[in-house]
């Protein structure tokens, strides 16, 4: 069996052909042959500065999304999608899951029109990473990925523990500024952003909501105790986020309906759970060309039945994988707030990338698909419970998307 190495799941235009080639020609002149790729990034941001700025500056990716006014180039998700699959492939380490795909957006859709102004170029210009930070540990419930975010559950529902959220009296912070107290966990890149988007809740048990901050680290003081975590996965940097009346400014204007933010949070999942289909089915077809290259260089001890047998099993796998990245492209062409087939294209890709790396050879590969795999699924998933949550947005029984 041979992968198709030019074959594309859709039709592409000239300009998503050329964010393909520039950014593989990058990753791969930066990782170096695969043989040569080292499992874990370097120096204490958990990538490499150097490369998020080629990513960022010259290629424009963290751009790519954002509108126009403010410095973006207002490509929309399916350009996005290309970029995820192409960092995905070489497992690459960045802030653009964090930044650019977890993060601007919601500053984007609740941002006042002085907050966009003031950090949606920043971002644009790869100057500002961003982190996400949910209470509860679990960004996925958060997100509306494997349960219903409207109840609060995912972050206290206002209880003990959680994040809390109170105006700042004077002269402790600005008219209208607020204090957080809390503590986040599994915050990917939270460690080194220069701003953190932080779920809160305000207004006391009796009329508790869920609202987001923006807290600027630079100005955060000694309250704010961030700790990296080893992950599963060293391409990505988990993080412990500690407030202790951290000053904070709320994003956007109080909603006369609470429930605004929740569905942001939602929209901005499904929306999310696409381009991280796509860096999972690149992450799976990364394992496969390996995988097919390790097996045509003839491995030791591998007779001509087994041989046969593991072609066998890799063209079932190659195809697989294809239609994970062919349902992943498919959704980010979606219309509408946070496309509805996100999730379930989450679910294949998560699939994909587990039966790739099952069968990623030298073992040195398998490892590293391996432990992406594994990340991915505990931060994101699992896939039943993707399916699940989809099939329940949907008005269907559990069991029809299991």
């Amino acid at each position: 069996m041979e992968t198709a190495e030019g074959a594309e799941p859709t039709a592409l235009t000239e300009e998503q052909r050329e964010i393909r080639r520039t950014l593989r020609a990058l990753l791969d002149r930066h990782t170096g042959p695969p043989a040569a790729r080292t499992t874990a990034p370097t120096g204490p941001e958990g990538y490499d500065p150097a490369l998020w700025a080629r990513m960022a500056g010259e290629l424009g990716l963290a751009r790519l999304a954002l509108p126009e006014e403010y410095g973006g180039a207002g490509r929309g998700t399916p350009e996005l999608a290309l970029a995820c699959e192409e960092a995905g492939r070489a497992l690459a380490a960045s802030p653009l899951l964090a930044t650019s795909v977890l993060t601007a957006p919601l500053v984007a859709a609740l941002g006042t029109p002085a907050q966009r102004a003031a950090l949606l170029p920043r971002i644009a210009e790869g100057a500002l990473t961003c982190a996400l930070a949910a209470p509860g540990g679990s960004l996925a419930h958060a997100l509306g990925l494997t349960g219903d975010n409207t109840t609060g559950a995912w972050s206290g529902d206002g209880r003990a523990g959680g994040i809390q959220a109170r105006p700042a009296p004077a002269p402790d912070g600005p008219p209208g500024g607020w204090l957080l107290y809390g503590e986040a966990e599994q915050v990917l890149d939270g460690h080194s952003a220069g701003l953190l988007l932080v779920a809160a809740h305000t207004g006391g048990f009796a009329r508790s909501r869920t609202l987001l901050y923006l807290v600027r680290t630079a100005d955060a003081g000694t309250g704010l105790v961030r700790t990296r975590h080893a992950g599963l996965d060293p391409t990505r940097s988990p993080a412990t986020v500690q407030l202790r009346d951290v000053p904070a400014e709320l994003l956007g204007e109080d909603p006369a309906d609470p429930a605004d933010v929740t569905r942001a949070l939602a929209a901005a999942g499904r929306t999310a759970a696409v381009l991280l289909a796509a860096e999972a089915a690149g992450a799976a077809r990364g394992a496969l060309e390996r995988t097919l290259g390790h097996l045509r260089s003839g491995r030791p001890g591998a007779g001509p039945d087994a041989a046969r047998g593991a072609r066998h099993r890799l063209a079932g796998l190659h195809v697989q994988v294809e239609a994970a990245r062919s349902l992943a492209h498919c959704a980010a062409r979606e219309p509408g707030p946070g496309p509805e087939s996100g999730p379930l294209a989450l679910a294949q890709a998560l699939e994909a990338l587990r039966a790739a790396a099952g069968e990623a050879a030298p073992p040195h590969e398998a490892d590293r698909y391996g432990r992406r795999a594994a990340a991915d699924e505990l931060l994101f998933g699992p896939a039943g419970r993707l399916r699940a949550r989809a099939a329940e947005r949907a008005g269907l029984p559990g069991e029809a998307a299991a």
